[in-house]
């Protein structure tokens, strides 16, 4: 009976199979035993042609927190007119880098009095579902770089966690956008107001979630990932503008932080200060994300006379040492990303007030290797051995730099000026946003 009864399971699935492939002229002329082998297999193959391809970009900076991702078969030359372009779609204010996983993107924008979270295809950029919040912050820069939002979406499991302008923490189902639970940074836990708004992007640790907050006792807090409930709060700095690091310096986890005034670290599982070493942007902007790399060496940034540093962290017992290597008052990275590839950083450096110039940098000595005018200020993504590299006027190239120089193998015009949000880099599929709008582009 168990024999028959497969025999007829196979027998419909059979003839299921040849409904399905029957107008496809090539089937026509096989042999049964091919066909019946392929019709098994349809399922499954539909399934693969069907998913997503590439690694999640489930956070800022993409899987690494690092702007590096694994892909492959990207072109290195494009036609004429550019890259292939998927979709490009208007969206409102705002620089939220996306994030993307299972074929939807996540990201953030404003409108009048309110600020969005929203939920789209990746495949064509149609809107999936929508969350609003009403808006009252006015950021100092909103007329002439608009008012935000800044930060990136968090993907962790089923649920999204969102930072808006107003230091508003969001969870929200990322399936149907129905709001979890919400954190006022701001208003609740008197955390320090920034004039540009809020903009650090969070960052997932064990079944908590953490944001720097700033305040005496709030400079970094984390919060239980299931219903908003504080787990730890600790350090007693001001917040600026930068998003947390997780590193880990020889089995010891670290995360680290560029507050107002200092660069710090705690432990992620309960928020006592590790260690922290002076560092001071005017007016607390400072931006960018730490760098870490081989030979425990730790990079950060800011313009606004901030400059450059290099400390070396080394372990010992349960605490770790930070030794400064070297600083430099010349590199100052505005609020782009830098890319360490090997023991070698690429970042723009300058940009307020001046000129910013596409800058190698030697990690281990801070030895200005060389800097280039022919790229200003940009945003990087690396991956199949090239830099993916978004101008802040709209040029999207393929670089591929050295430690010698630089050589541009392609560039095209796709968006206009105040392109500063980080390219996005699922499989082949670039996603990349300027003020007011978003757009998809093949680079396979």
């Amino acid at each position: 009976m168990w024999k028959e009864y497969r025999r007829e399971r196979f027998r419909r699935k059979s003839a299921a199979a040849w409904e399905h492939f029957r107008h496809i002229p090539v089937y026509c002329s096989m042999k049964r035993r091919t066909f019946l082998q392929l019709a098994a297999a349809a399922p499954a193959f539909a399934a693969t042609t069907n998913a997503p391809k590439g690694v999640a970009w489930n956070q800022w900076g993409g899987p690494h927190r690092n702007f590096q991702t694994e892909a492959a078969g990207l072109k290195d030359q494009w036609p004429a007119g550019g890259p292939k372009v998927v979709w490009k779609r208007p969206l409102g204010e705002g620089y939220s880098s996306p994030a993307v996983e299972n074929n939807v993107l996540y990201t953030l924008y404003g409108k009048p009095r309110e600020e969005v979270v929203t939920a789209c295809d990746a495949a064509t950029g149609k809107s999936l579902w929508e969350h609003a919040t009403p808006m009252t912050f006015t950021s100092d820069a909103a007329s002439d770089m608009g008012n935000g939002p800044y930060s990136t979406p968090l993907i962790v499991g089923d649920r999204l966690f969102t930072t808006g302008v107003a230091g508003r923490l969001q969870a929200i189902d990322k399936k149907s956008g129905k709001l979890i639970w919400t954190q006022q940074l701001w208003a609740d836990h008197k955390g320090s107001r920034v004039m540009y708004g809020y903009a650090s992007s969070p960052i997932a640790w064990h079944d908590t979630v953490i944001v720097p907050v700033g305040g005496r006792g709030r400079a970094v807090m984390a919060f239980k990932q299931a219903d908003g409930s504080v787990a730890w709060s600790g350090g007693s700095f001001d917040n600026a503008y930068s998003s947390p690091l997780l590193i880990n310096v020889d089995g010891l986890e670290q995360l680290v932080v560029m507050m107002d005034g200092a660069v710090i670290a705690v432990n992620p599982a309960n928020g006592d200060l590790q260690w922290e070493t002076p560092f001071k942007a005017s007016y607390g902007i400072a931006v960018s994300t730490p760098v870490w790399g081989a030979g425990n060496l730790l990079f950060f940034s800011a313009e606004y006379d901030a400059g450059a540093k290099v400390m070396h962290l080394e372990r010992t017992g349960n605490r770790v040492k930070a030794t400064q290597v070297w600083e430099s008052n010349r590199l100052r990275l505005h609020h782009g990303n830098a890319m360490r590839l090997g023991d070698t950083l690429y970042f723009s450096s300058g940009g307020k007030g001046s000129v910013a110039i596409f800058t190698a940098v030697d990690v281990p000595t801070g030895k200005i290797l060389w800097q280039d005018r022919g790229i200003g200020k940009a945003t990087f993504v690396w991956a199949d051995q090239k830099l993916i590299t978004l101008h802040g006027d709209g040029n999207l190239m393929i670089v591929h730099p050295g430690r010698e120089g630089f050589k541009v193998a392609a560039k095209a015009e796709l968006l206009s000026s105040l392109s500063w949000t980080p390219p996005v880099l699922v499989g082949s599929r670039l996603y990349i946003r300027d003020r007011r709008s978003m757009m998809a582009v093949d680079l396979g």
